[in-house]
């Protein structure tokens, strides 16, 4: 499941990233966190971390299942939120979803997979209002790398603890944190439909992609380089062009520059203030 280029120091990693929770809540003046709980490895991770940041009384979750759902997603949500001793709310999203379809039967699984996706945030934000807590993104590095989820869906969030972990880096760190063993080893998905898998849907295992990802981002290696180590040429252009294509979801909406100071382009505002 995980390779040594690629290995973490759990303990470190851990306490860098509650403490960076503990500190990004608290600088704006806020105590609580809320997250989707979806019943797999990042959220759980997730979850264990603002546990400890905030303490559990302080940490939210929604469990937001869809009349498709795999049942197994809910039952591990709630086995982890139990364990976990944080709040947490079952809201089905089905009748939202199903719904706004109705005018449109033909809809692929994309589109609908991406209303799901955007209906679960729609409903964190809310609940983000209600609970005066912040949205906390579970969105790690290889499914950003690749464009790997929805744009305004399951990627928003107002922070994110392991955007900057790979995949097989998330398991090593669920591990540590004592994550429920059928919640690390079942095959990570985004639940969107039924029999839907994340790798099944990339194309290649989370351990083959998180390699070849380390090499090309983390430590710059040429096309050259990478043909070296046996990647074929094929499998190089495409990763290179899913980081290319996918650029868009990383970044803020790109503003049009008319005056001397362009928001995100010559004024950012210092990101260490506040309330």
């Amino acid at each position: 499941m995980e390779t040594d280029i690629l290995k973490i120091n759990p303990k470190t990693v851990s306490d860098i990233l509650i403490r960076f929770l503990y500190e990004e809540i608290s600088k704006i003046g806020l105590k609580r966190g809320i997250l989707g709980l979806s019943g797999g490895v990042d959220s759980a991770v997730v979850a264990c971390f603002l546990s400890r940041a905030l303490g559990p009384e302080n940490v939210y979750a929604l469990i937001m299942p869809y009349r498709l759902s795999n049942p197994q997603s809910r039952e591990h949500a709630e086995k982890l939120a139990r364990q976990l001793k944080i709040n947490y709310f079952i809201k089905d999203i089905s009748p939202m979803v199903d719904a706004f379809f109705a005018e449109e039967p033909d809809a692929d699984q994309v589109r609908r997979g991406n209303k799901m996706a955007r209906e679960r945030m729609c409903l964190l934000y809310d609940y983000s209002a209600k609970y005066q807590a912040l949205v906390v993104g579970t969105s790690n590095k290889t499914e950003l790398l690749l464009g790997y989820g929805t744009i305004h869906g399951d990627l928003a969030s107002a922070i994110n603890p392991i955007g900057d972990l790979y995949k097989s880096q998330i398991w090593q760190l669920a591990e540590y944190l004592g994550v429920p063993r059928e919640i690390i080893e079942k095959p990570p998905s985004a639940d969107l439909w039924i029999g839907q898998t994340d790798e099944q849907e990339l194309g290649y295992s989370y351990q083959e992609i998180d390699r070849l990802l380390y090499y090309m981002v983390d430590l710059r290696y040429s096309t050259e380089m990478l043909l070296e180590l046996g990647y074929s040429e094929e499998t190089i252009k495409d990763i290179y062009l899913r980081m290319q294509r996918s650029q868009f979801k990383r970044r803020p909406p790109v503003i049009a520059k008319i005056s001397y100071r362009t928001i995100n382009q010559d004024y950012r505002y210092s990101r260490d203030w506040g309330v």
